[in-house]
Formats: structure tokens, C-alpha cells, sequence
């Protein structure tokens, strides 16, 4: 069986994003277009890609480590190509670096949906010793797109002609050539090396290999596709935002197959995490009611039953079954999580943090934040509250506008408040503290010593009222 060596194109500027970005690093779905082109590429298990860069090459090259940081086994080699003089031209500075034993796949960094079972296809078609082109054929017009000619429809390919060298009647054509590309690797650099800049643009065209190959008497054969969304790509901006609908809404379908109830399809969004490098993942029970304009990042699951409201932000988190999470909660677990137990209730315009740990039935409301804190069974903060560093005790009524002052400004330090308590509005816990269970803290109070279970715990300054008491007046300009 011969190995696998991938080339990868990400030398262009992208002038049209009119970014200082790369063009490759430009995010669909939260994760690089070259991200995106990188996994496809290592879920072939291949010997080693090479990553041709030329704008942006030290930022392409550090985000290329990071990316493919855990696929081990894969050797990741970079080449420059400096001056960009086109597809052959870059191809040929990776040539150097592919071993003559193998078969090499041409890839390009800005085609970020193309699917590894597509490119497993092409790989078996090279591996009869061919040179496999990738092609699309929806029936329609193909754009800039260089065309592929064949002497008949089910022929072998024999040339592909650039659409700006195309005649009219090549340009009528609708089968065309994407620019990915498999081939035995001593075939491929036996054509490389023949590419001449004999066209419009002065340019070593990848495409002339064909040209190469049928001279030579090699078969030049094609997998074709009947749709572009797998080798769409991108240009500007505009074509970024298109390509990222196109795949929010696969997505989209994908959930509602399963049995989610989305209430637009069209507003949704599932994104990488692009701060630890987790993959976006919705995972849904039956029943999962989701409304429109959320945006689900990293690894995120609802269980049966759950709601979630209209523009919620969910990042790596659990939300059990038969929980509602109302509209306009941001729920963000970064590295440790979010966990919402079975019929708690969140919203709306609430907030999780990471480390948040709500057990069933528990409520928090409005303007409620809660970080690196329990609430165990029943527990409820409904009002304009900060929890944090907490544990709050089963059935625990959190009053409003009441905080955990857990932060000392150099430590953080912990609140404990045991079952049954109620906290009155107003209040402030300095950490560390344990309220004792079945206490209650009367609103307004600052406590900075533990309290006694069963116990009223009243904090304050007394209250004094001064009788006619008349406020200073202004005094009059002279």
C-alpha cells in the first residue's frame, strides 16, 4: 500500500478580504480555513503534509503546529514560495519534500469543506497509477473556473484550459476542475518540472500537468462531484459569509434529521473553540426545542426534553434533560464546563461560568451570575445576584442583588451556605464563610463571620431618623 503525502497551498494574500489576516486563517465556523483543510487532511492518516506558505508564512506556520498538534504520527514540513508565480509554480517548491514512493494529494488552504471520504475516492483513483483530477459538473456555468475537456462525455480527461485562455466554446462547458489533485509522486514531479509560464498570466499552471501526463501516455481520470459546496472557495468576505451559511446550514439539517425541533434552520450557528481547540459538536436527546439565534461553541449537549430560548450563547457545557434555558443566557464552560441539572431553569439573561455546577430543579434568573460554584437540588437565585466560589445547599433561596465577595484582590476564597437558608436581598457574603443550614440573613446585611444554623443573622447599621431634618439649600448668587 503506498503512503499518503499531502500538499497544502496557503501562500496566497487574499488582497480581496482586505484583512492583514491571511487569507487561509480567515475563520469559518470559529476555525481557520486551513483548520478546516487540516483535518480533512489527517483523518487520511497520511505520512507527512507539507504546507506551502508565502503571505503571512511565520503566522501560517505557528497555526499550523497548533492545529495539527495532536494528530500524531504525521510529520507537518513547510516550504515558501516567494515570489507566487501559481498553482505549479507552488507545487513545485514542495516537490523537494515528497518521497518518490508515495502517492501526493494537492490540496488548497482556502477550500475548507471538502470531505476526506471525497478525497479517500481520489486517492484510490491515483492509486491505479493515474493522475486523478477532482472535478464538478452541476450542469450550469462554471465561473473562473478552468474547464476540463475529454474527447467524449465518459472519456478520459485530456486537457484542462484556464477560463481566461479558454475559447468560447470551451468556456460553454460545465464540468471543471477544482484544483485538487492525486497522483503517484514520481509521475507528479516528472510533470512538474515540464511546466512552462506560456500563458496569459505569466503563471506555471498546476492544470498543464494533464497536458504533461496525456503526452506521456498516462491516463488522466476524474472523480466528479454534482454539487461545489465541497470545493467552494473563498475569496472575500462576502464569499466567507456565504460559505458559512452553506455549512450552518448542514448542520442544521443534520440536527433536525436527528429530531431536533429547530425553529429556523437559517439561525443557528455550531463553532470550534477556538481558545482550547475543541471541535464544535452539538449533541441533542429527543425532544430538544432550540428557537433562533443561538450559537453553540465547542463540545455542547442537551438532553430530552431541554428548550433552549431565543439567543443563547452556549459554550461547552451539559444541559440536562427537561431544562430551559430562557433567551439571552450566556452559558460559557471554557476548559471546565457548565453543568445545568434535569428541570433547572436559566434566564433569561443569565450567566454561567466556567465551573458552574446547577443540580436539578435549581432556578437562576435574570441578571444572575454564577462561577466555579454548586447550587445544589432546588436551589434558586432569580434576581440580579453574583455567586461565585459558592455552594449553595438544597432548597437555598439567593436573594436579590445579594454577591459572594470572594475575591480579596489577590486570593480567591470560599462561601459554604447550607440547606434551607434564606439570604435576604441586598446582602453581601465576604469569603471565607459558612452559613449555617436553616439560617437566615436578614436583607441588607454584610457577613463576615460565620453564622449559626438556625439562626437569624441580621448585619447592619442601625437605622436613625432625625425629625424635621430640613436638606441644605443652594445659596442665592449675589
Amino acid at each position: 500500500m503506498q503512503r499518503t503525502d499531502i500538499v497544502i497551498m496557503a501562500a496566497g494574500q487574499g488582497t480581496r478580504m482586505k484583512s492583514r489576516k491571511p487569507k487561509v486563517l480567515q475563520e469559518l465556523a470559529g476555525r481557520p480555513l486551513l483548520g478546516h483543510v487540516l483535518a480533512a487532511a489527517a483523518r487520511l492518516q497520511p505520512r507527512s503534509i507539507v504546507v506551502v506558505c508565502g503571505h503571512g508564512a511565520a503566522q501560517v506556520e505557528a497555526a499550523s503546529r497548533r492545529m495539527l498538534a495532536e494528530s500524531a504520527g504525521i510529520a507537518l514540513r513547510f516550504v515558501l514560495q516567494q515570489p507566487q508565480r501559481g498553482t505549479g509554480h507552488a507545487v513545485q517548491q514542495a516537490a523537494p519534500a515528497l518521497p518518490d514512493d508515495g502517492l501526493a494529494l494537492v490540496l488548497n488552504g482556502d477550500v475548507p469543506l471538502v470531505r476526506a471520504q471525497t478525497l479517500q475516492r481520489l486517492l484510490d483513483t491515483g492509486a491505479q497509477g493515474v493522475v486523478a483530477l477532482l472535478t464538478v459538473d452541476t450542469g450550469g456555468g462554471a465561473g473562473a473556473y478552468g474547464r476540463v475537456l475529454r474527447s467524449a462525455p465518459a472519456a478520459a480527461v485530456h486537457a484542462i484550459v484556464e477560463a481566461r485562455d479558454a475559447t468560447p466554446e470551451q468556456l460553454a462547458l460545465t464540468e471543471w476542475y477544482s484544483g485538487v489533485m492525486a497522483a503517484p509522486t514520481r509521475l507528479l514531479k516528472k510533470y512538474l518540472a515540464q511546466l512552462t509560464d506560456d500563458n496569459a498570466q505569466r503563471e506555471f499552471y498546476l492544470t498543464d500537468v494533464v497536458r504533461h501526463a496525456v503526452a506521456d501516455g498516462t491516463t488522466v481520470a476524474a472523480v466528479t462531484l454534482g454539487a461545489a459546496t465541497e470545493v467552494a472557495g473563498v475569496n472575500s468576505p462576502e464569499q466567507l459569509a456565504a460559505l458559512e451559511r452553506q455549512l450552518q446550514r448542514m448542520h442544521a439539517g443534520q440536527l433536525m434529521a436527528a429530531g431536533v425541533r429547530l425553529a429556523d434552520p437559517a439561525r443557528l450557528d455550531l463553532r470550534d473553540d477556538a481558545r482550547s481547540g475543541v471541535q464544535g459538536e452539538l449533541v441533542c436527546g429527543s425532544d430538544v426545542e432550540i428557537d433562533v439565534g443561538c450559537i453553540f461553541t465547542g463540545r455542547v449537549e442537551i438532553g430530552a426534553g431541554a428548550r433552549i430560548g431565543a439567543y443563547c450563547c452556549i459554550a461547552n457545557a451539559r444541559i440536562a434533560a427537561g431544562a430551559e434555558i430562557r433567551p439571552y443566557t450566556h452559558i460559557d464552560g471554557e476548559q471546565e464546563g457548565v453543568h445545568v441539572g434535569e428541570g433547572a431553569r436559566v434566564g433569561p439573561f443569565a450567566r454561567l461560568r466556567a465551573g458552574a455546577r446547577l443540580a436539578a430543579e435549581v432556578h437562576v434568573g435574570n441578571f444572575v451570575e454564577v462561577k466555579n460554584s454548586t447550587l445544589a437540588r432546588g436551589a434558586k437565585a432569580n434576581h440580579l445576584a453574583y455567586v461565585g466560589d459558592a455552594a449553595l445547599g438544597e432548597r437555598v433561596n439567593y436573594g436579590a442583588g445579594c454577591i459572594t465577595a470572594n475575591y480579596d484582590g489577590v486570593n480567591k476564597h470560599h462561601t459554604a451556605i447550607g440547606a434551607d437558608v434564606r439570604v435576604g436581598s441586598n446582602c453581601v457574603l465576604v469569603a471565607p464563610v459558612v452559613i449555617g443550614a436553616g439560617g437566615t440573613v436578614g436583607a441588607g446585611s454584610i457577613i463576615t463571620q460565620d453564622t449559626e444554623p438556625g439562626a437569624l443573622t441580621v448585619a447592619r447599621a442601625r437605622q436613625v431618623s432625625k425629625p424635621g431634618w430640613q436638606r441644605p439649600r443652594k445659596q442665592a448668587k449675589p
